[in-house]
């Protein structure tokens, strides 16, 4: 058996008055990120992830912000058609770990939730999937309140 590592990372700035979404939820907050789907920051860094352990590109490259199919779009669905693309590939997840970064929204009384949806998009085990975030100790763009970013982490196992 062979084994892929992939990371991803993304970065939306946050704006007033759009629904702020995170790791398939809907977190109250008066900034929402900014972006041609749902700007989804932990799922986005979570498709390049996947994408990046079987070398084939990135988010972008399957789901181009220049798309009208993909405006406005959950990205769960993203995240599901991620999968669909590397399971021929012969793969499977056998972990996620990630790392949100932002100032404000503290989100630990949601990273559960997140969590679960996450390993229900992709038919794992919720103990599989690890979630943690940090702020910048009010350091940079992320520190000041104008943007999230997310770093993420697979492993795949394959023939």
């Amino acid at each position: 058996m062979t084994s892929r590592i992939g990371i991803g990372y993304d970065v939306h700035r946050l704006v007033e008055g759009i629904p702020f979404r995170l790791g398939g939820l809907t977190i109250p907050f008066h900034k929402g990120a900014e972006g041609h789907s749902d700007a989804d920051t932990l799922i986005h860094a979570l498709c390049d992830a996947l994408l990046g352990a079987v070398a084939s590109g990135d988010i972008g490259l399957h789901f181009p912000d220049t798309s009208v199919e993909f405006k406005g779009i959950d990205s769960a669905i993203l995240l599901k058609k991620t999968y669909q693309l590397i399971l021929p590939k012969g793969y499977r997840i056998i972990n996620i770990d990630a790392v949100v970064m932002l100032q404000e929204p503290k989100i630990r009384p949601y990273i559960e939730e997140m969590r679960s949806n996450i390993a229900a998009v992709l038919g794992m085990d919720f103990d599989d999937v690890s979630i943690k975030a940090t702020t910048t100790e009010k350091l940079g763009f992320i520190g000041m309140g104008e943007g999230v970013a997310a770093e993420v982490v697979v492993l795949l196992q394959g023939n």
